[in-house]
């Protein structure tokens, strides 16, 4: 099966592209991942960490 697979992409032209699209994007979504992640407020951090022990819902939740 594997054979079958790897002959038939060999036959694809250009199909040496895709990897390498794949690889840039993968790279600039994780640097700009980690540029957000260190000029983040620290106040904002804050705020959104205490967003699951706020307590919003309404009390009776009959459906």
């Amino acid at each position: 099966m594997l054979k079958f697979v790897k002959n038939h992409m060999e036959s694809i032209e250009g199909i040496a592209t895709y990897p390498m699209i794949s690889l840039l994007i993968f790279f600039v979504f994780f640097a700009l991942l980690f540029w957000w992640v260190f000029t983040t407020s620290k106040e904002h951090i804050k705020e959104v960490s205490e967003i699951p022990l706020q307590d919003d819902q309404p009390k009776d939740m009959t459906l």
